[in-house]
């Protein structure tokens, strides 16, 4: 049995009927669970919901010359705020991110991880509906907003839903899997925009139709929704051991039968024996409280800059192709081909992400964007930037598998997703400027001033989390976090 901790103030705290031995116990099942199918089959639900977040997040670089040809949105000083209304458009999704984010996480906290991914789920696909039917600049960039709230909500649960759902031995394979399926989005979302955007089909804009296609995944909602059950983990910190254990009995028995098909006569390991501290309801202090004052720290000082590196080159790579000297129409095409990286990195590491520390993961994806980020300011040939931008990209997805997984480590299951979110929203804060930034930059000193200024972030990015990051590599989730 797991042995436990409990301090006299976490005692007090905890004196709401949370019992620690039947709470250890729930941590333990979960953490001897084999990597079986009927594992992956729930990192694969929970996946398909961040397909859909990622595709509405990475809409913003693919509709936006549409949006331009249609007269709605202007450049330079001509836009609604006195500011290019792409980069407003792009600032309204990443202030409503860290609205949602920093706000509206600790929700997941408070309501369980399975009601509040379903709530975020319907929220921003409503609002992106509702977006594509506007008829001016600032109805589309408010309702954007609106998504950005949803959005920011929804990338949370996830990350704490899912690195609670499956054992420490494949957490970080199951965070690559996940990307895999949801970066599928961003192709399918580049794809979409290349034949789209410059059409109107039956005479209705191009990129209408591609901001409505998101209307179609409404129907995915329930569905996904009853095929997910509770993170178990969230249920026993709040004392409802009766539907853990429920959950844990049908997990254990599915999983024995996954291994008994292949090996008959196979049984679940014993449950290990770990430290675990009974922590009672979260609060924002406790985020300030050692260990976990520094790792919120260092993780806010992370997305300030990671932000600018990742949604930097994703979020303007037709603008900066076009400003390497590409036509919009094959700025779109190579955009295209680019964005087939953002799926292909995760999958290569599915099978050897956990036999890696995700901090020099992180620190190994920040060099390979820093490297190629210098590169791709010095090609003129398509072949050239097409292979700098992939790789650029290859790596932007490794370093976004690799911290989602890292973060959502760093901190106990009564704050986590409040923690996760509370740092997370820096860099959805940082990407609000950055987007106003990164438009100045390209108008004044073209893509080899954008790609510098993420280079210098990305260096930042090595440095913080080389130096201050905490070893996580297989470790229960309960013993990272005390």
């Amino acid at each position: 049995m797991p042995s436990i901790t409990q301090s006299p103030s976490e005692a007090h705290r905890a004196g709401d009927g949370v019992d620690p031995v039947r709470a250890a116990q729930i941590c333990a099942r979960i953490d001897r669970l084999p990597a079986v199918a009927t594992l992956w089959k729930l990192v694969a639900l929970l996946s398909i919901g961040g397909f859909f977040e990622l595709y509405d997040l990475f809409q913003t670089a693919y509709i936006s010359p549409g949006l331009i040809r249609d007269g709605l949105f202007a450049t330079g000083n001509q836009g609604v705020f006195g500011f290019s209304d792409q980069a407003a458009f792009a600032s309204a999704t990443f202030l409503g991110l860290f609205l949602g984010a920093s706000c509206l996480s600790p929700i997941a906290d408070r309501y369980g991880r399975r009601a509040i991914f379903t709530f975020a789920l319907i929220w921003y696909t409503v609002a992106t509906v509702l977006m594509g039917i506007q008829t001016s600049a600032l109805g589309i960039i408010c309702m954007r907003f609106l998504v950005g709230i949803g959005l920011g909500i929804e990338l949370v649960t996830i990350d704490a839903y899912l690195s609670e759902l499956v054992p420490k031995r494949m957490r970080s394979s199951a965070f690559a899997f996940a990307f895999f399926v949801q970066f599928l989005s961003v192709p399918s979302v580049a794809l979409m925009s290349w034949w789209l955007v410059p059409q109107a089909p039956f005479g209705i804009s191009g990129w209408r139709w591609v901001v409505l296609a998101s209307a179609v995944f409404a129907l995915f909602i329930w569905w996904l929704r009853s095929r997910l059950p509770e993170s178990p983990r969230w249920l026993a910190q709040h004392g409802r051991f009766e539907e853990a254990e429920r959950i844990m009995d049908d997990m254990e028995r599915r999983c024995l039968d996954d291994l008994q098909r292949k090996s008959p006569g196979q049984t679940l390991d014993p449950p290990e024996t770990h430290t675990v501290t009974v922590e009672g309801k979260g609060r924002f202090a406790d985020i300030w409280q050692p260990p976990y004052r520094r790792r919120a720290l260092m993780l806010i000082v992370f997305h300030v800059f990671q932000a600018i590196g990742f949604f930097g080159f994703g979020n303007w790579l037709p603008a900066l192709l076009s400003g390497q000297g590409v036509s919009v129409t094959h700025s779109l095409a190579y955009a295209f081909v680019i964005t087939l990286a953002y799926p292909l990195g995760p999958l290569l590491f599915v099978r050897f992400a956990n036999r890696f520390e995700n901090k020099w993961q992180i620190v190994g994806s920040a060099l390979g964007s820093m490297i190629f980020g210098t590169l791709f300011a010095q090609q003129t040939t398509a072949l050239g930037l097409i292979f700098c931008g992939v790789m650029i990209t290859f790596c932007n997805a490794w370093l976004s598998f690799s911290y989602h997984s890292y973060q959502s480590e760093l901190f106990p299951t009564n704050i986590r997703a409040r923690a996760v979110g509370f740092c997370y929203s820096f860099s959805r804060l940082s990407t609000v400027f950055s987007s106003l930034l990164i438009g100045f930059f390209l108008d004044h000193f073209g893509t080899p001033g954008v790609l510098t200024f993420i280079v210098i972030s990305m260096l930042i990015v090595m440095i913080t989390i080389a130096t201050f990051g905490p070893r996580t590599r297989n470790l229960a989730l309960e013993d990272i976090a005390h």
